[in-house]
């Protein structure tokens, strides 16, 4: 069933006229499910599975989809490597952990795919595997034949991008003791506030668990002491109210200090066709004047 645009009404309706049983989207897409008025909203006619790439999906959206009766599985990839090549692949002795929990592991990017050679997280500079404690941050990288020969009349971009061997994704993830890997941020994307690395997904994870947050998104704002602080741009659920100062409380009770939003933004977040939110956009509208 193709869609025009993405809308809550037309996708609900869809699922229970056709009997829909499968559905991709960016995490944004199951936000607008989730937070569509109850008049747009139609019961399930059995459990929908959901496959999300695009973005990291928050872990509150993640637990509240499988509530909503929507089996979520997390795909992540590249133009560069085709596509979907990563996906949390899901054990069976996780079914009989708490919903909050489920949402954690569901998080994650996961294992590669067969067709995938190699997946892992390296330190970018010495080119050699990180600890894999969950906790040790390094640049995601994949080889394989999936993989593409280079960018088209870009010799320079591609021998950066193939460094040591292996293709460089761009990405800033973890590694964990069975395999599987998790995104922090991308390299563009991460924060350097007093010297100090912030990750922008660690900060929206908890912007999202607050019950008046439809979408969120942190950019890097510039500052003349710090360098950079975090910006959060802020879009409310339906006749929800918050002000900045209650949305900066909230994230220091989940955060440390120097994370926390020093801007909040309200507005209307950029979005693509496809729901997958522009932070380039959201980057210059976070610069000075």
């Amino acid at each position: 069933m193709c869609l025009r645009a993405v809308r809550a009404k037309p996708i609900f309706d869809l699922i229970a006229e056709h009997k829909v049983t499968h559905m991709c989207g960016a995490p944004i897409v199951m936000s607008t499910l989730l937070n569509a008025p109850d008049a747009e909203k139609r019961a399930l006619p059995h459990r929908v599975e959901f496959v999300t790439a695009g973005a990291p999906p928050p872990e509150a959206v993640l637990a509240r989809m499988g509530d909503a009766g929507f089996n979520v599985t997390h795909v992540y990839g590249l133009t560069e490597v085709y596509g979907p090549s990563v996906v949390n692949e899901w054990k069976s002795e996780w079914d009989s952990l708490e919903n909050a929990e489920q949402a954690k592991l569901k998080a994650r990017q996961g294992v590669r795919y067969t067709a995938l050679e190699g997946l892992t997280v390296m330190d970018p500079g010495t080119m050699k595997v990180v600890a894999a404690d969950g906790e040790t941050m390094g640049e995601v990288m994949m080889r394989g034949n999936i993989v593409m020969k280079g960018y088209l009349k870009n010799p320079k971009a591609t021998q950066e991008s193939f460094y040591g061997g292996w293709f460089h994704t761009g990405d800033l993830g973890v590694l964990y003791p069975d395999g599987y890997i998790q995104l922090k941020d991308r390299s563009k994307d991460i924060i350097i506030s007093g010297g100090e690395n912030i990750s922008s997904i660690e900060v929206e994870d908890v912007l999202y668990k607050h019950p008046a947050v439809a979408h969120a998104a942190v950019v890097a704002k510039p500052d003349e002491k710090w360098g950079e602080t975090p910006c959060a741009f802020i879009e409310l659920k339906p006749a929800a109210t918050a002000t900045a100062e209650e949305i900066i409380a909230w994230c220091r009770e989940g955060l440390a200090a120097y994370k926390c939003p020093r801007h909040v933004v309200f507005a209307e977040i950029p979005k693509t066709s496809t729901g997958k939110i522009q932070k380039f956009v959201l980057r210059e509208r976070a610069k000075p004047g």
